[in-house]
């Protein structure tokens, strides 16, 4: 069964793989989330206390192969969580060999019922590949309108830059798990909730844009700033 689950998830990372190496040489014209690479590599230097767009190069000779291998996606992280559900993400703050590559990984877990919530990356399209399992996923557009569907084990579906988009494990008895890849080295996170309810927005504005009375609004600022 062991053997199994690591054949797929291998088998996962082949077709993103692939998937991203023929877009890179699709005859179209595309803009990337991220400019390009003006050397072979530049593997991100984080002990450096500098501010730009990106990370400064380690120096190619202490750069070694290690610098190109990550394995902080081998154990998966636990989903006893208020959403049931988790993601691991492999980007150049926690792997520098990423830096200028353009390229974001994540292993997603789900228990029975767990959601990964709307939410959207400025900085990067997706693209999710389903391990096991049923999950419902979906991106809504610009004018609202919705894309969404059940996939099962094998299926592929992408998300364009920058829209909100969620996944839900369908299935109340078992869990799911896939894997994703976006065409960014830092994507960006922004949860819908989260960026409304979690921050200082004033009250008044939530109530009169999404037709709330001041206590609902009091309410879901306290679930999501983490108050009891």
């Amino acid at each position: 069964m062991q053997a199994s689950t690591s054949f797929n998830i291998l088998a996962g990372w082949l077709l993103i793989f692939l998937a991203l190496l023929l877009l890179q040489f699709a005859p179209v014209n595309v803009n990337a989330a991220d400019p390009d690479p003006l050397q072979d590599f530049c593997v991100a230097d984080l002990t450096k206390d500098i501010y730009v767009n990106g990370y400064p190069c380690k120096k190619p000779a202490s750069v070694t192969t290690e610098d190109f291998v990550y394995d902080g996606l081998v154990i998966p992280s636990p989903t006893n969580n208020s959403f049931r559900a988790s993601a691991q993400f492999a980007q150049v703050d926690t792997f520098p060999g990423l830096n200028t590559i353009g390229l974001t990984f994540a292993r997603l877990q789900f228990a029975a019922g767990g959601v990964i919530r709307p939410h959207t990356h400025p900085r990067a399209s997706e693209i999710i590949y389903i391990i096991e399992g049923s999950v419902y996923a979906g991106f809504v557009t610009a004018d609202n309108k919705l894309f969404a569907k059940v996939l099962s084990k094998n299926e592929l579906m992408i998300f364009p830059r920058g829209l909100i988009h969620f996944q839900l494990n369908v299935a109340q008895d078992a869990p799911a798990q896939a894997v994703v890849a976006l065409n960014s080295q830092y994507p960006g996170f922004q949860a819908t909730g989260d960026s409304l309810f979690g921050s200082d927005m004033k009250d008044e504005v939530l109530e009169k844009s999404l037709f709330l009375d001041k206590k609902t609004v009091d309410k879901l600022k306290a679930i999501f700033s983490g108050s009891k």
